[in-house]
C-alpha cells in the first residue's frame, strides 16, 4: 500500500486510541487530550508550501484528520501557515548550533524541511523536494550521534506514518536506509536517491566527499 490508502489505514489505527503514545520511549500522545484537531476544510484547501509546491497526498489526508501533532513539532506559524525551515536552521534549532554551518550547503538542496516526532541525536525530517511518482516527499534520517549523517529513511510521509502507527511490516531493519532494497518501497526510495543524493542513499561527514557536493 502507498499514499492515501496507506495513510487512511494508519489513521484507522490511531483513531482506536488517540491518547496512545506516538513512540514507545516518549510520553507524547498522537492527540493531546485524546482529541484530534483537523485542519478546517478552507485551511486545508488553501494550504500550500512557501515554494508553491503542493502538499503530498498522504500529508493532506493526515491533516484532514489531525494537525495538532505536527503543530507541536513547529510546522505552522501563529496564523496557521506552513512554516518549513532550511535544513541548517532545523539542525541549529533542534539539535546543535555547532553543527548547523556544516549543513548550510545542503540547505540549497533541502530548503523546506519539517521535523517529525522521534529521536534525540537522531531525528526524522520530511524534506520537500521533487516528489516521487506518487507525489510524496522523502523522510530523511538526520543523525549527529557520532559524525553528522543525512540519509533516506522512508519514501514518504505515508510510509513513515504507517510504520510509526504499527500498521505496516517493514521487516528487520539494521540501518536507516534499509528500505532502499524493499520490494514495494525500494523503487520510490531510489527515485529520491537519484534526485537528492546523486543516486546514493545519503551523505556522511566530511561532506566534501559527499555525492553531488558543490
Amino acid at each position: 500500500m502507498h499514499g492515501v490508502a496507506l495513510t487512511e489505514r494508519a489513521i484507522e489505527a490511531v483513531r482506536r486510541d488517540p491518547a496512545a503514545r506516538v513512540l514507545p520511549y516518549a510520553p507524547a500522545p498522537w492527540a493531546e487530550g485524546g482529541v484530534p484537531r483537523p485542519l478546517s476544510g478552507d485551511a486545508l484547501a488553501a494550504a500550500v508550501l512557501p515554494s508553491g509546491r503542493p502538499l503530498s497526498p498522504s500529508l493532506r489526508t493526515w491533516l484532514a484528520h489531525d494537525a495538532g501533532l505536527l503543530e507541536r513539532h513547529g510546522w505552522f506559524t501563529p496564523d496557521g501557515r506552513l512554516a518549513p525551515r532550511p535544513l541548517d536552521r532545523l539542525v541549529g534549532d533542534e539539535m546543535s548550533q555547532a553543527w548547523a554551518p556544516d549543513f548550510a550547503w545542503l540547505s540549497a538542496r533541502f530548503p523546506e524541511c519539517f521535523l517529525l516526532p522521534g529521536g534525540s541525536d537522531s531525528r526524522r525530517v520530511l524534506a520537500v523536494t521533487e516528489p516521487d511518482a506518487r507525489g510524496e516527499y522523502p523522510v530523511l534520517a538526520l543523525d549527529l550521534d557520532d559524525l553528522p549523517y543525512l540519509g533516506l529513511m522512508y519514501p514518504g510521509f505515508d510510509v513513515w506514518l504507517a510504520d510509526t502507527a504499527g500498521v505496516v511490516d517493514l521487516g528487520r531493519r539494521e540501518t536507516y536506509t534499509d528500505l532502499m532494497g524493499h520490494p514495494s518501497y525500494g523503487p520510490r526510495m531510489r527515485e529520491h536517491a537519484a534526485r537528492c543524493f546523486a543516486g546514493e542513499s545519503g551523505v556522511q561527514y566530511p561532506f566534501e566527499s559527499a555525492p553531488g557536493h558543490g
